[in-house]
């Protein structure tokens, strides 16, 4: 018994300092995110000083302020910061359930339903605007609806269900390229503005609607978010312990799924977000998974990445540019870096 005092006491003081550096991170994050959104509120073609602002806020007028900010900076920021946290959530779920760092909405071809959707939207039908919204929606369930059940069939692992990701995204990458190919100028220039993930559209409207939506998913995230701790350990382990781990599974991808829809028909596609938040916030917080510190790194990504498009950037380029400069190389690193542990292994 006191030989076992040491081991349990050393076991506490990882978990506290482990604690400690859990808190520290998400106050870093957190400050951040604060600073990145007054940043894009306040400075940029058009600066706003924190008086002016405060003013703004209380409700007085300033003639072409208070329209610059209360109509276009502060909507976008909002609308920046939870589209961000939606895309961060949902790849920290996909990865953290699929036990794969490219298990991400952009990468399984749930991005590409909602594009494929989008487009045909756009250039089939005429949509514009909520139209497209709703259509990218649909896609992105479609697709999802299909890996699960492929997924079941086939009793599909983490790598399959990435593979047969891989195989949708490549097919919906050719339909989008051919409808692109078969519409006039005009619509294939908004469609590929669409495509590439673009705050330009932000407006109070669907910053409530993304707001709306996160009201209902973010709980059922935290919720299921509990449970997928006990699915990392392995699907037998897990049902070995009562989780009744298909419908856990389906819960955590139909989560997911519409935490990546809800933000892609917002925004569109914004490349790498998803992908991006949930690794990077793994190694702040020392190799956890932390549903918070996803979301965070997700806003943050997509608070930077809007600034540098916007302020650093030779003309107003759409925030998926950055943000897809930013993922692939991550992505090309992550897959040598894995190439060598499954060497050394």
């Amino acid at each position: 018994m006191q030989e076992n005092r040491p081991a349990a006491e050393a076991v506490r003081d990882v978990r506290r300092r482990s604690g400690r550096r859990r808190r520290a991170v998400l106050a870093a994050l957190a400050a951040a995110v604060v600073v990145l959104f007054f940043a894009g509120v306040l400075l940029g073609s058009y600066t706003v000083t924190i008086p002016d602002f405060v003013r703004i806020l209380a409700g007085e007028r300033i003639p072409g302020a208070s329209f610059i900010v209360m109509e276009s900076k502060l909507p976008r920021a909002v609308t920046a910061v939870l589209i961000g946290a939606a895309f961060g959530i949902s790849g920290h779920l996909f990865q953290t359930m699929l036990r794969n760092p490219l298990a991400s909405p952009d990468i399984i071809g749930i991005s590409y339903g909602a594009s494929a959707a989008a487009v045909t939207a756009m250039v089939v039908f005429g949509a514009t605007g909520a139209g497209v919204s709703l259509a990218a929606l649909a896609g992105a369930c479609v697709i999802a609806v299909s890996l699960h059940l492929l997924s079941r069939r086939g009793g599909a692992s983490g790598a399959r269900l990435v593979l047969m990701g891989i195989g949708f995204a490549a097919v919906l990458q050719a339909v989008v390229n051919f409808l692109l190919t078969r519409t006039d100028v005009r619509t294939a220039a908004e469609s590929l503005v669409w495509l590439t993930g673009s705050l330009n559209s932000a407006s109070w409207e669907r910053a409530g609607i993304v707001a709306a939506a996160l009201v209902v998913l973010i709980p059922a995230a935290v919720l299921l978010g509990r449970r997928l701790r006990v699915l990392e350990l392995g699907d037998d382990f897990a049902a070995g312990l009562g989780l009744p781990v298909e419908g856990t599974r389906a819960g955590l991808l139909f989560t997911g799924v519409a935490l990546a829809a809800v933000a892609t028909a917002a925004a569109g596609p914004v490349a790498f977000v998803a992908f991006l938040a949930g690794p990077i916030s793994r190694r702040l917080i020392g190799g956890r998974a932390s549903l918070a510190a996803a979301a965070l790194t997700g806003a943050l990504i997509l608070l930077a990445a809007d600034f540098v498009a916007g302020n650093l950037l030779p003309g107003a380029l759409p925030v998926g540019v950055v943000t897809g400069a930013l993922g692939a190389p991550f992505l090309l690193w992550l897959l040598v870096s894995s190439n060598r542990v499954g060497r050394g292994g």
